[in-house]
């Protein structure tokens, strides 16, 4: 069956399952930075590793590139899904915030595994407290859901400029915290490789408080607001047609050059400042950061943009299918990590350079495509997209071919 055939509304899933996928696979690009790094170079470059001749080339790109950009891609997505979900079940004859509260207590079940057994990153737990909220203004006008949603964006950054400016208030001691965690001493950084390396116990052991901080206070201060404000766009920006590809080629052409440019600018003046500034704790922990906050939501509608122009011309069916087991992509991902990375399996946490890092990183694009495409050959739905959507509905939808 070839897209003309297609109805408008499947037309316009196939799109948002492609965007999806490039969501899913970019993330790998920074993902993988903690898992196979110590949890500061996440933030801080300077804070472990090489950063010299290609490893810094490497780590430019995929902060220029990637860093937050496929993030806000996929939580745009999952506000997409809320009215997409709603829509779903109401045409079932049944009311949607019984189902999507009960798929969202699910989601966050999973994220409670994935984060203290798999990965103290994880992103689902946040997606299912984000999106319990914004399930609740679904029904607003569509660009009064992209300025609430512009308008809570600005909340993390607000907290970060304040604790910036503040910062040489505070009393000494909490500056010493904030250096610790900035830049740790080598103990520090030897207990988290040792623990990380060792036995499931010993892993477990350091994920818990990792996790907890990553499900409480991260959440409150930054990503639970990042990723609510990306729902609400990502609603408005779907009803507009925007993420529905409804716009003309020429206005996804206007909308790819003017975002992709300005956020590119905007990052790389943070890029500069930064090490200008030595990745000192002072500048670039909380002001310097807020260089790519902002330029990252840019370029990603510019990403955006770039899909869907190319979904004029092309099926990109690979993606598509990558993208409809988007939740299974995400979980595989963090076992293959988790196998390379620590101590259950290769123990390479701490060993692999940032060019290394990349290397995987495309290993796993090619697997994650190709499991897609040959499970989709004998099923209609991702293991994880089954089991949620059984639990979601208490019966199980037919999975075999």
């Amino acid at each position: 069956m070839n897209k003309t055939s297609l109805s408008p509304r499947t037309q316009r899933i196939l799109v948002i399952d492609v965007l999806r996928g490039v969501a899913v696979l970019g993330i790998v690009i920074m993902n993988i930075q903690s898992f196979s790094m110590p949890s500061a170079a996440y933030i801080n470059p300077m804070a472990y590793g090489d950063l010299t001749g290609i490893n810094k080339t490497v780590w430019i790109l995929s902060h220029l590139l990637a860093d937050q950009k496929f993030l806000s891609i996929f939580s745009m997505l999952f506000g997409v899904g809320i009215i997409l979900f709603g829509e779903h079940v109401r045409e079932k004859g049944y009311l949607p915030a019984r189902f999507y509260y009960r798929r969202l207590f699910w989601l966050f079940t999973f994220g409670l595994i994935h984060a203290y057994l798999i990965w103290h990153g994880d992103i689902l737990v946040i997606y299912a407290v984000a999106g319990a909220i914004a399930f609740l203004f679904r029904k607003l006008n569509s660009w009064v859901l992209i300025a609430l949603g512009l308008l809570i964006l600005m909340v993390p950054a607000f907290n970060y400029w304040l604790f910036g400016k503040s910062m040489e208030y505070w009393p000494p001691e909490a500056i010493d915290a904030i250096r610790h965690n900035w830049l740790p001493p080598q103990d520090i950084i030897g207990r988290e490789i040792a623990a990380l390396t060792g036995n499931i116990g010993e892993q477990i052991k350091w994920r818990i408080p990792e996790a907890f901080k990553m499900q409480t206070f991260v959440l409150v201060i930054y990503l639970g607001w990042r990723a609510l404000a990306m729902m609400l766009i990502g609603m408005g920006l779907f009803n507009t047609g925007v993420l529905s590809g409804d716009m003309s080629k020429k206005g996804y052409l206007f909308m790819a050059l003017a975002f992709l440019t300005t956020g590119y600018l905007i990052i790389w003046q943070g890029i500069v400042h930064n090490f200008e500034a030595g990745w000192s704790v002072e500048y670039s922990m909380f002001l310097g950061w807020q260089w790519n906050y902002f330029g990252s939501f840019l370029v990603a509608l510019g990403y955006v943009a770039v899909v869907m122009l190319l979904s004029k011309y092309f099926k990109m069916g690979l993606l598509a299918l990558t993208g409809r087991m988007a939740l299974t992509n995400y979980l595989i991902t963090s076992i293959i990590c988790g196998f390379i990375f620590y101590g259950h399996g290769l123990s390479l946490f701490g060993e692999v350079s940032r060019v290394a890092q990349f290397l995987i990183v495309m290993g796993i694009w090619v697997f994650l495509l190709l499991f897609s495409k040959i499970w989709f050959k004998y099923f209609y739905y991702g293991p994880a997209e089954w089991l949620w959507r059984f639990l979601t509905y208490g019966n199980k939808p037919v999975i075999r071919r």
